[in-house]
Parts: structure tokens; C-alpha cells; sequence
């Protein structure tokens, strides 16, 4: 059965986190040149998902029980990583919530892969701080779980 769930979090420091809700989700390595410039910083447990915005986004989490078909074309940037999940409870925030507080979400104990479709990109980096005021300005994030090995992290669309 497929879950999905809808979020509004706030992108604090431009970014959100996926992690294991098992661990201490440390990207502070994680954030090299590369990753800003994929908008997507990459540890064994733990994601660090770049935005246009400083404001509060639009999050859709769906845990899916295989592979999604690519849809990317509806999307301006869209990326694929690997995420550790040692105990099957992930947990979806913006990068300074407190974590006890949380979305956490059940997906298969160990490795899954974490899709990150982000739309209205543009919308959003014109309107900046008041982009979280309108359902048309509002940066928008879809990120599709589901059990598969280890693999590297890769950028499926480029949004520059």
C-alpha cells in the first residue's frame, strides 16, 4: 500500500532533512560545493535537500513499495540517493525542528532510495520571502521512498 502524506515545513538555512529517525542525521560534512550545487547533500543515514526558499515549503512524502516510473518532466529538479534506515522509521524536518516532533514515516528496515522532485522553482525564487504567502509562489517538494540496495546518489534533472 502506497502512503502519502502532505507537510508544510520550514526550509530554515535553505534546506530540509530526511534521515533515519534512529540517528543523529549529521550532514555537517555532507554539504560540499557539489552537493549545493545539486541541491542535495548525501550521508549513509541522513539527506540534506536544498531549496530556493528560507521560508516555508510545500512537502509531499510518498513511501511507494517499488521503484516509481520517471515522471521528472513534470518537474524542474529531480535527484536520487541512498538512505540507511536501520531501524524502518524515517523522519522528514526542516533542518533546525526538533526532531522529537517530527514526521516519521514506517519504510523497510535498511537501504532505501529517496527520490527528490522539486517544482515551482522559479515562482518561488522570484518571490522569495513572501513565497510561502500563495499557493502559486510556494516551492513544492515530492519525495518518493522505497526499499532498494545501495547505490550512488545521482541527478536525474538539473534545475540551474
Amino acid at each position: 500500500m502506497t502512503t502519502t502524506t502532505e507537510l508544510t515545513l520550514f526550509a530554515d538555512y535553505f534546506q530540509i532533512h530526511v534521515s533515519d529517525a534512529d540517528s543523529d542525521g549529521d550532514l555537517s560534512d555532507a554539504w560540499t560545493d557539489q552537493a549545493v550545487a545539486d541541491h542535495l547533500a548525501v550521508a549513509p543515514d541522513a539527506l540534506g535537500i536544498g531549496t530556493m526558499v528560507n521560508v516555508n515549503v510545500s512537502v509531499t512524502v510518498v513511501v511507494l513499495h517499488q521503484e516509481p516510473s520517471d515522471d521528472s518532466s513534470e518537474f524542474d529538479h529531480v535527484a536520487e540517493a541512498s538512505l540507511d534506515v536501520s531501524l524502518g522509521r524515517l523522519m522528514v524536518l526542516g533542518c533546525t525542528d526538533f526532531a522529537p516532533e517530527a514526521a516519521t514515516f514506517e519504510v523497510p528496515a535498511g537501504w532505501n532510495r529517496v527520490r527528490v522532485s522539486r517544482s515551482n522553482l522559479a515562482q518561488a525564487a522570484r518571490a522569495d520571502v513572501d513565497s510561502d504567502e500563495s499557493p502559486e509562489t510556494i516551492e513544492k517538494i515530492r519525495i518518493q521512498v522505497w526499499a532498494a540496495p545501495e547505490c550512488p546518489a545521482k541527478i536525474i534533472k538539473r534545475w540551474s
